[in-house]
């Protein structure tokens, strides 16, 4: 899908003070600094229905909306989105004043907004500050940019006679209030009244020095929260994996909340397009990605000019599909490519229930943990290689982290029901933490198994032994890449394999870990696979077994 879009529970457009928003915006503001400076701004369905989305509202008027990410490809005029926004909280009809019954109307400047019955009313944010944050010291941004633009040329000029005064390091609003661009060096400094903060470009905010900067303001917005209903935006660019962005923070956010994972109030609007095409050398298809990744903004973007960017040879594959068609790209320590997985989940569903068969030969692979990290258990399907999950269990990565325990029970039954369902010939399992369980496994089940991961056994399969484990790691690496693996796109085994960095270790042997030993981001899962695709290696390579896979993956249940 080309866009993705995360809105909080509960939210209705019916209840929105955005088409109000959309009105003023497209009424009172000019486009900025570039071929359209001076212009009034028009905002289509797309553009327009993100304004629309950012003022949600409950039963009650409250905003439902405390924070939104607009992730857009390089030329959509996020910087002008985030400006129009920033002008709007500081002069426009932004806060809730109660349900229009008919015939109400919002005037400003000579010009009327008509409301209908039922929908919310607006007003003025008492003493605004909004504050545009800025990257580097002594510098305003795009964004800011903009934003005089509008004070000093548009319509909104005309407030100047109010008392409105407009300076290159700060607007001084005519009722009180302000717009400040801030830089990192005096947001710690500012006594903290923000009531909505711009966050230009996050995948910037890389040092730590940024990152500081983010969270003093965004806690600084929790001072005025219930009486100003604060909020802050965030645009970006896709951002390079690794380098602890703040986007990469957002963007794993936006993760949980579809898995499911977050268990706070989820009051994220995230908006997010581009395209995951790998293949930059087919036009038509390039062509294609480009029209989904800019959707709205190809009306002041050129397709061709976009493509010419692209296929320069002075520009990388991984930089033109990460600025370009917005394209999440893997890091360059990454074990698999994301074109990779990609192709190994293509054509699946995200749930194996159709298309596995009780009674399939299979073989298992676990890789388990108990208060860190995640464990998991994965099949894979002997016939054509394709691997699924039976049971992935994770460590939160917030506050209740601090007394998880893996559920040891559901995975001693999920072993049991594998073997019960299906014809297990091979189960490959790291000991470590559950060596009682593996004995026990061995015990149960060992008769029933025919791969041996051991001389001493069949199950005790110890990730730690280089040797053995690169010789696992580049068999399924080689087999996802030509097409003899295929994996069910489950979130979080697809997840597991993406965060697999490589490590080299003596004698070349090269295995993966985590990218850091603190790393929230969880790989135990793309070890179970490994060892379950090891596992079916091991079962037909026995002399004994005269069965050969079949060369065709068939998807589908055939009735």
């Amino acid at each position: 899908m080309p866009r993705t879009l995360i809105k909080p529970e509960g939210a209705t457009r019916k209840r929105s003070l955005g088409f109000l928003a959309w009105w003023w915006i497209e009424t009172f503001l000019v486009n900025g600094p570039g071929d359209a400076h001076g212009t009034p701004v028009k905002r289509g369905d797309e553009f327009g229905g993100f304004i629309v989305d950012c003022y949600l509202l409950d039963e009650n008027g409250d905003r439902l909306v405390d924070s939104a990410f607009f992730s857009r490809p390089k030329g959509c005029d996020k910087s002008g989105m985030a400006a129009h926004l920033a002008i709007f909280e500081a002069f426009g009809p932004c806060r809730f004043l109660g349900w229009a019954e008919g015939g109400e109307y919002y005037e400003f400047l000579g010009q009327r907004y008509y409301y209908s019955p039922g929908e919310p009313m607006g007003r003025p944010v008492t003493d605004p500050v909004v504050r545009v944050m800025a990257t580097e010291e002594g510098q305003t941004g795009n964004t800011y940019d903009n934003i005089y633009v509008n004070l000093t040329e548009g319509p909104l000029s005309a407030l100047t006679a109010q008392g409105m005064d407009v300076g290159l390091t700060r607007v001084k609003l005519p009722d009180g209030g302000e717009i400040v661009p801030t830089s990192s060096g005096s947001a710690s400094k500012d006594g903290g009244k923000e009531t909505f903060v711009v966050f230009d470009e996050t995948h910037l905010y890389n040092i730590k020095r940024l990152r500081d900067m983010y969270s003093t303001v965004k806690r600084n917005l929790a001072k005025r929260a219930k009486g100003a209903g604060t909020w802050y935006l965030e645009t970006t660019t896709m951002y390079a994996p690794g380098e602890d962005s703040i986007a990469e923070a957002t963007y794993q956010m936006a993760q949980a909340i579809e898995d499911g994972k977050f268990r706070g109030r989820a009051r994220m609007l995230y908006d997010h397009r581009g395209s995951q095409l790998s293949d930059l050398n087919n036009h038509d298809k390039l062509r294609e990605a480009i029209i989904e990744s800019y959707g709205e903004a190809l009306e002041w973007n050129s397709v061709e000019g976009i493509m010419d960017d692209i296929l320069d040879l002075r520009s990388t594959v991984n930089d033109s599909r990460r600025y370009f068609l917005n394209a999440l790209v893997e890091g360059s320590n990454a074990w698999l490519t994301l074109d990779t997985i990609q192709k190994a989940t293509a054509g699946l569903p995200e749930k194996w229930g159709g298309i596995v068969n009780n009674g399939d030969k299979i073989t298992l692979g676990f890789d388990g943990a108990l208060t860190h990290d995640a464990t998991a258990l994965v099949a894979c399907r002997v016939e054509d290689g394709l691997i699924f999950p039976l049971l992935i269990q994770e460590r939160p990565d917030g506050p209740e982290a601090r007394d998880w325990r893996v559920n040891i029970k559901k995975f001693e039954t999920a072993v049991d029901s594998a073997f019960e369902r299906f014809e297990v010939v091979g189960f490959f399992a790291d000991p470590p933490y559950w060596y009682d369980q593996v004995d026990d496994w061995e015990k149960k089940y060992g008769d029933r198994l025919v791969a041996t991961a051991t001389g001493k056994g069949k199950i005790a399969f110890y990730t730690s032994f280089d040797s053995s484990m690169h010789r696992a790691l580049q068999r399924l690496k080689i087999a996802l890449g030509d097409g003899r693996a295929k994996v069910i796109p489950n979130r979080q085994l697809k997840r597991h394999l993406q965060n697999a960095q490589k490590w080299t270790r003596s004698r070349n042997f090269e295995v993966i870990g985590k990218e850091s030993k603190n790393s929230v981001r969880k790989i135990d899962a793309a070890i179970a696979a490994t060892l379950a695709y090891e596992a079916r290696a091991n079962y037909l390579a026995k002399p004994e077994q005269q069965e050969k896979p079949k060369d065709t993956f068939v998807p589908f249940r055939a009735y």
